[in-house]
């Protein structure tokens, strides 16, 4: 049988965020070069890998500045082993697609494939010791056009070993790869790193650029710390597992606690592990409270057999819950085992954390979220597990999704309790009726914290508002209208939970029409054309024997105006023709005047006598106190807002400082703040 190199290593696959694993293949080929040379004392062992990069300079017509200049691409690799070198049996492997010549290591005999997945061709000069005891040479390039050429030997060498130059990195891949030394030496550390921990340890490895700087692997394990290693074995479904954990002591580059899956003392498949066990998250502490990062690696001669040509991934079935359970063990099968010795390893300094999340939990809620006070026993006991260094944010959108699960099932159990209300009850109906009532109480409660929450942070962000930056400026008075009501709409545009009118008046919720920041001529409820533009406008009927919002608009009404008007916090321009009392009164007037209707559209009986209410929202400075004073208003008993009934216009009018509009707001809701622990001020 045939068969074609071309074609073989189009359908080898490669992907991209694997790019360095044709390196990686010959750097481990390296290594067994070096045991097969050194078995009992592999340290006499040495490997370099050398990063070939374009000798053409990246043209920059930018001024680059102070600083590293940009690194140039890289176009290759070259990896220097004094191994046993090509002998006559490699030589024979190489040449063998699919050779199972080192199949005892778990070689597929694929990785020269992958180098011409990635590469252009390879080159390779080797000198071997044979059978006489001579040193013999070898001298080959290999590509998909020429496959297998051989070359003429240079000279003769004095020790045996190889040099392998990986030529041409495809563009695809040499993007994707990692680009400084610091960062290939640490992937191939990462991925070699059994050989390193294995009894008897690894070969001397080096990874040097061309500009000089370079990286021995055994600097980087003494930098990790990893002082501490647990081993043990793991019986999953009748098939032995190896797992190696290690405390990371040192700032780790992933501070992530991660599972490396090994096939061939190599890492397969890196998997973050994050939140998979309760407690495991990003460093950990140990009993004398020195932080650490746990890695593991996980080997099996069941992995061994079930990984991919490729060693990007195993052919193991995931288990899904529902399916027929399978004898051979699964992903899911072995992660459980893992994670349950993880546990058992890990039990003190997972203990630690899961008491420092609770006490996250618990201050948050305190200081931040009371809402979720009443629920907080019944969203612990589902086992919330978080990172103790969660952002307010996530923490706030973890505990909202328990919540909101608390409550559908509660909906679902409330549905089953009063259905089965309607029968013969069993002797369980009044436990079962009591628990029910218990959570929704619960709930309930949690409802109404989160609405005086809400009040409280709008009073924050309006007392922002009205205060100066640094430069003495001011918000503009558009960002406090929004916050009170969206400006440009009516009352039927938008939920009544985005209006805050209840800064202003409680009873301001309850109105038949309410338009902001609309001209008269696009209001519907008058015949005007005028294109005045009150900022708020907003009406209420009320029947005779029945209470405010109860007509509905088959009777004719009395009806009652409330106009609003604001000023930008500390403007001092109310003069004669701008005078916001003025303007407030101009409008009560436009709207006695005009064919006016309900919101449902019948129409309400011309009437001098509907009581007005005018608010006008400004600090009081020279020119505003000066207005008030003409108009005849008395001063409040704080000093801050000026009030009075204008009998000729048959209206109410307040002018209040943004100071005693939040401090009203803020008494009227004391309560409800002091009972959640919310400061008041």
């Amino acid at each position: 049988m045939k068969t074609l190199l071309a074609r073989r290593v189009k359908n080898t696959s490669l992907p991209k965020t694997h790019a360095l694993l044709p390196l990686l293949e010959a750097i481990v080929n390296g290594i067994q070069a070096i045991d097969a040379r050194y078995p009992d004392n592999v340290g006499c062992g040495s490997l370099r890998v050398m990063i070939d990069r374009s000798p053409q300079e990246e043209l920059d017509i930018f001024d680059a500045g102070q600083g590293r200049p940009p690194l140039r691409p890289i176009v290759g690799f070259t990896i220097l082993d004094n191994g046993v070198g090509f002998t006559p049996e490699n030589m024979s492997s190489f040449t063998t697609l699919d050779s199972d010549y080192k199949a005892d290591l778990g070689c597929r005999g694929v990785g020269r494939l992958l180098w011409l997945k990635a590469f252009e061709h390879v080159e390779v000069k080797s000198t071997f010791q044979s059978e006489d005891g001579s040193l013999q040479g070898r001298c080959f390039r290999f590509s998909v056009e020429g496959e297998v050429e051989q070359g003429e030997s240079s000279g003769a060498a004095s020790d045996t070993g190889s040099v392998v130059r990986l030529v041409g990195f495809k563009e695809c891949y040499q993007q994707s790869a990692p680009k400084t030394v610091e960062a290939i030496a640490r992937h191939v550390f990462e991925h070699c790193m059994w050989y390193f921990l294995r009894p008897g340890g690894a070969p001397d490895v080096i990874i040097s650029d061309e500009d000089g700087e370079s990286i021995a692997l055994r600097d980087l394990l003494e930098e990790s710390g990893s002082s501490e290693m647990m081993r043990a074995s793991l019986d999953i479904k009748g098939t032995q597992f190896d797992l190696l954990g290690l405390r990371l002591k040192s700032p780790a580059r992933n501070a992530n606690p991660r599972l490396h899956w090994c096939a061939a003392n190599r890492v397969v498949k890196d998997e973050n592990i994050t939140g998979k066990v309760p407690g495991l998250y990003g460093k950990l502490k140990d009993q004398d409270s020195v932080e650490f990062t746990y890695v593991c690696y996980l080997s099996s001669r069941y992995l061994d057999e079930h990984v991919r040509a490729d060693r990007t991934e195993f052919d193991l079935p995931e288990y899904v819950p529902g399916e027929p359970l399978i004898d051979d063990p699964s992903l899911d099968d072995i992660r459980k085992g893992v994670f349950a010795e993880i546990s058992r390893v890990l039990a003190g300094p997972l203990e630690y954390a899961q008491k420092k999340a609770q006490e996250r939990i618990h201050d948050f809620v305190s200081t931040k979220a009371p809402k979720y006070r009443p629920l907080i026993n019944r969203i612990e006991s589902r086992g919330i597990d978080i990172d103790p260094s969660i952002k307010d944010q996530d923490l706030e959108l973890e505990l909202h999704r328990i919540s909101q699960k608390i409550e559908a099932e509660l909906l679902v159990e409330g549905q089953a309790v009063f259905a089965d209300s309607s029968g013969v009850m069993s002797e369980e109906y009044d436990t079962r009726l009591a628990s029910y009532l218990e959570k929704a109480t619960d709930l309930n409660q949690s409802d109404l914290a989160n609405y005086v929450s809400r009040r409280r942070t709008t009073l924050d962000i309006l007392s922002q508002l009205t205060r100066s930056d640094g430069n003495g400026k001011y918000a503009r008075e558009e960002a406090i209208h929004n916050l009170l009501f969206p400006m440009r709409t009516e009352s039927t545009d938008i939920a009544n939970d985005a209006s805050n009118l209840w800064i202003l008046d409680e009873r301001l919720v309850f109105h038949d029409y309410l338009a902001s920041d609309k001209t008269f001529k696009h209001m519907g409820i008058v015949a005007d054309d005028s294109r005045e533009r009150p900022d708020i406008l907003c009406t209420r009927v009320i029947e005779p024997d029945s209470p405010v919002l109860a007509a509905d608009g088959d009777k004719l009404p009395l009806q009652s105006i409330v106009v609003v008007e604001l000023k930008r916090p500390m403007r001092d321009d109310a003069t004669e023709d701008k005078n916001p009392i003025e303007q407030c009164l101009n409008y009560v007037g436009r709207v006695r005047e005009g064919a006016v209707m309900t919101a449902a559209g019948r129409p309400i009986p011309r009437t001098d006598e509907s009581p007005a209410f005018c608010y006008i929202i400004a600090d009081l400075t020279p020119s505003m106190i000066n207005r008030c004073k003409l108009s005849g208003l008395a001063m409040t008993h704080d000093g801050m807002g000026y009030f009075g009934f204008l009998e000729p216009y048959k209206a109410y009018v307040e002018v209040m400082s943004y100071d005693r509009l939040t401090n009203a707001a803020i008494e009227r809701n004391r309560a409800f703040f002091d009972k959640l622990g919310f400061p008041s001020s």
